[in-house]
């Protein structure tokens, strides 16, 4: 590669810290290319997003462009993360690339996908780096089932079921009794607007007063698996 088009990323946490800037982005990318002779035609950026997938990043959208446009050889990062977020769409962007003869260089990683080993590590660190969220997740979600559990609330709104009673989950029985109807007319082979239908028609309706949603019937099924 010759020509390069830079893209740096903060999302809203990283700005919260130091060394995550998107001038210290900026500058790592410009003595890369110094020292391997590379010509940096522009460097795009996305301040304060930290969407999940490259279609929530215009930035990196516009990068992508350019270089599938011809305008460079490549696409230079400072560090892989910088870039993606699953292994998707690292690997789709990489075949992308690559079939129009194009590249990718992380900094960090010191990974350069027009090679083959550089390829093969490519794919290795997107792939762990995805496990790793997903192991992140799970802990997440374990810690905050045991506190469930333990009748500790956890943030956010109330499920379903349950009211607040001295900064503890406690079960409502009315809710509790609307839980079981459902859970009923679910194993009778009733749809979710179904189950919603026949809810309204019996008189029960959510907390607002109104008739319950598909999406709420959903919602609660999912949580009283």
């Amino acid at each position: 590669m010759k020509r390069v088009i830079g893209y740096i990323r903060v999302s809203h946490e990283d700005q919260a810290r130091d060394g995550v800037s998107l001038e210290m982005q900026a500058e790592k990318i410009r003595t890369y290319c110094a020292l391997n002779d590379l010509e940096l035609i522009d460097v795009s950026e996305d301040a304060g997003i930290s969407a999940k997938n490259i279609s929530g990043r215009p930035g990196f959208q516009a990068a992508l462009g350019s270089v599938y446009d011809g305008q460079a050889d490549g696409l230079l990062v400072w560090k892989l993360d910088r870039a993606f977020r699953s292994t998707q769409d690292a690997l789709a962007t990489a075949e992308k690339l690559n079939k129009r003869g194009k590249g990718l260089v992380s900094i960090c990683e010191k990974l350069d996908t027009t090679s083959a080993i550089g390829e093969f590590f490519f794919t290795l660190l997107a792939s762990l780096a995805q496990m790793e969220r997903k192991l992140i997740g799970e802990r997440t979600a374990a810690a905050l089932a045991q506190k469930r559990s333990n009748g500790e609330k956890t943030g956010g709104s109330v499920p379903y079921g349950y009211r607040v009673q001295d900064g503890r989950l406690i079960p409502d029985p009315e809710q509790q009794c609307i839980i079981e109807r459902i859970r009923e007319l679910r194993a009778e082979g009733r749809s979710y607007q179904g189950i919603a239908d026949i809810l309204a028609e019996e008189g029960t309706y959510n907390r607002r007063g109104r008739k319950f949603a598909e999406t709420q019937i959903i919602r609660i099924l999912k949580a009283a698996a």
